[in-house]
């Protein structure tokens, strides 16, 4: 595999710097400069009118999540990637093109050009795709760079080092486990479902165990009110107001569940992650054993702050398990390190 830092000096010696990173996730999106930060931070939804030819664009971003799960009959709202790649071109072309006008202002774009990136396992075909949709966008030359790798730099892991270094990206939309050495990926697994899965495995337990339909919207906020219950040491019991529809009655309720009914939903979604970290461990070579067992597991991304992903991994590998700092900004943060290699 050629190392990211091979693909950055291509760039960079080819036609310059990159002007922007983009974190194109399946949640959100973030565009960092290398002057100014994040300057862009919006959700990565796109709202289209059903019924004309190429798709009207409605909303975008912010706009169009206070539109999610509210649409009429000739509206529908699109997320540009599932599980963390492409899924729709035209709602990516869009998107893309949205964030980067927002993040330069009314600038041509063809003068721009960008690092994007991409889970590690995507194939070709995917790459392709981004990449086309990002050209059909406006944008000048781009470069993609594997998301692990940028997660590690954002951790302010020392991945240039002739050393092992272990990360979990705990993405909304996938879950990839790496180890990094020499400015490059040696190993890596990943599962195709991150957060996402969590908030479809909540709203199917309410709707087969409490007959109570709710969305992914307020799965997620239950989601969050789970992780803040683990938190807080100083509360042995929490309930989780849940609002959303009786299936029984047909008619808009309100329900209260204990937080410690939820945890068995949410320690089967964290199975799955400790199965694809436990065969990671597993093909490692003798010296990379030795660097994660010196140095352990550091987890990123926004589902990092859920506690039982931690504490199943401690458990399961019994290695020392560090969630980094700002977690959910590793990758966004290891993108605008890329932009001053």
């Amino acid at each position: 595999m050629r190392s990211a830092a091979y693909s950055l000096r291509r760039l960079f010696n080819g036609s310059g710097k990159p002007d922007l990173a983009i974190d194109f996730g399946t949640a959100n999106t973030r565009v960092v400069t290398a002057e100014g930060g994040i300057v862009f931070d919006e959700p990565s939804l796109c709202c289209f009118a059903i019924g004309s030819g190429s798709g009207e664009l409605v909303a975008t971003g912010n706009a169009a999540q206070l539109m999610k799960d509210r649409t009429t009959g000739n509206l529908r709202i699109v997320r540009p990637l599932n599980r963390g790649v492409l899924a729709d071109i035209l709602a990516a072309r869009h998107f893309l093109a949205y964030a980067v006008q927002a993040s330069v202002g009314q600038r041509r774009l063809r003068s721009f050009r960008a690092i994007i990136g991409v889970p590690a396992d995507a194939t070709k075909a995917e790459r392709s795709a981004l990449l086309t949709a990002a050209r059909d966008a406006g944008l000048g030359g781009v470069e993609l760079l594997s998301e692990p790798l940028a997660a590690a730099r954002g951790a302010d892991l020392d991945v240039d080092q002739a050393r092992g270094s272990m990360i979990v990206e705990c993405g909304a939309g996938t879950t990839e486990a790496a180890v990094v050495s020499l400015g490059g990926i040696c190993a890596s697994a990943s599962l195709r479902g991150g957060g996402d899965a969590l908030d479809a495995a909540i709203v199917d337990y309410l709707h087969f165990q409490h007959k109570f339909l709710i969305s992914p919207t307020t799965a997620e906020k239950i989601k969050c009110d789970i992780i803040g219950a683990e938190q807080d040491e100083t509360t042995s019991a929490t309930d989780v107001v849940v609002k959303g529809r009786s299936l029984v009655t047909g008619l808009p309720q309100v329900i209260r569940l204990p937080v410690d009914e939820l945890l068995p939903v949410a320690a089967r979604h964290t199975a799955g992650i400790t199965r694809m970290v436990l065969e990671l461990l597993g093909s490692l070579s003798p010296e990379l054993s030795r660097d994660v067992h010196d140095s352990g597991i550091v987890l990123t991304g926004g589902s990092a702050a859920v506690s039982l992903v931690k504490s199943a991994l401690v458990k399961a590998t019994g290695l020392q398990i560090v969630v980094a700092p700002s977690a959910a900004h590793c990758v966004v943060n290891g993108l605008r390190k890329a932009l001053t290699h």
